[in-house]
């Protein structure tokens, strides 16, 4: 998967296709409700997947939320095409564990 630094420009389009996910500098960020063992569920889930493609986001558990922050560190920290991809699947994830929008 890409690991080029996307522009701003791209990196606006691509936000927009990935509803929930909010850009702080160079990360993304999404928080999604879910109870404190379901989401330690989900995070397993998120960490096999990210596993095998060798990338890993951020991830802050809390008892009724799940925060992921995403950057591409081998990349100066930066947004690539990598960071979107696992944006996408850590939603199809959360939506299999019946996570919700959370505004942490």
């Amino acid at each position: 998967m890409g690991k080029d630094p996307l522009s701003d420009k791209e990196i606006t389009a691509r936000l927009a296709e990935l509803p929930g996910w909010g850009r702080e500098g160079d990360t993304i960020t999404r928080a999604f409700g879910i109870r404190y063992h379901g989401g330690v569920a989900m995070i397993v889930n998120v960490a096999d997947f990210e596993r095998l493609i060798g990338h890993h986001a951020d991830i802050d558990l809390r008892w009724d939320h799940v925060r992921f922050r995403i950057t591409t560190h081998d990349a100066g920290h930066r947004l690539t095409a990598a960071d979107f991809a696992l944006a996408a699947r850590i939603d199809r994830i959360a939506a299999a564990h019946e996570a919700q929008p959370h505004n942490a």
